[in-house]
């Protein structure tokens, strides 16, 4: 994807107000709201979510997105989601590569640029440096890098 692809503005959607890189893009139209997210879970989730969301947020502009199972991150695309639970939370991170280690439950290949890594984050000591690597990179491909076109990785 060059950059002139990957600066064309958003498309919104009328109904529910969401920005998406792809006119019409399918999607589960609705309205819900972090409060909804966080109502009734323990302070100590909800501190782990905001200093998650802290690190999301500090690599740059970021769109979040409650929807009604989960929380997701957004730059041009979803680069994260969280759900949460009321003694962890359950989320993941988008690659353009695999990365095998043992911190991830699973990992699923939605296609040779796009690996979902699930992760569980129990405590705050978790969002370490290496977890923060990951979330940078994920901001990469919410930001649609991953997506050169061949020209482009012919050319660098």
């Amino acid at each position: 994807m060059s950059e002139k692809q990957r600066s064309r503005p958003m498309w919104t959607c009328p109904q529910c107000g969401r920005p998406f890189a792809n006119v019409h893009q399918s999607h589960a139209c609705a309205r819900h709201t972090l409060a909804e997210h966080l109502e009734g879970k323990p302070a100590s989730i909800i501190a782990l979510y905001r200093q998650l969301e802290a690190v999301i947020q500090s690599m740059g502009p970021v769109i979040v997105v409650p929807e009604k199972t989960r929380i997701a991150f957004q730059v041009r695309m979803s680069f994260a989601a969280v759900m949460l639970k009321h003694r962890w939370i359950d989320g993941h991170i988008v690659l353009a590569r695999r990365v095998e280690s043992p911190r991830f439950r699973r990992i699923e290949s939605i296609s040779p640029r796009n690996h979902v890594h699930a992760f569980r984050l129990r405590d705050l000591e978790e969002i370490d440096a290496e977890l923060t690597a990951w979330i940078a990179e994920a901001y990469l491909v919410g930001e649609q890098r991953h997506l050169r076109s061949s020209v482009e990785e012919a050319t660098s």
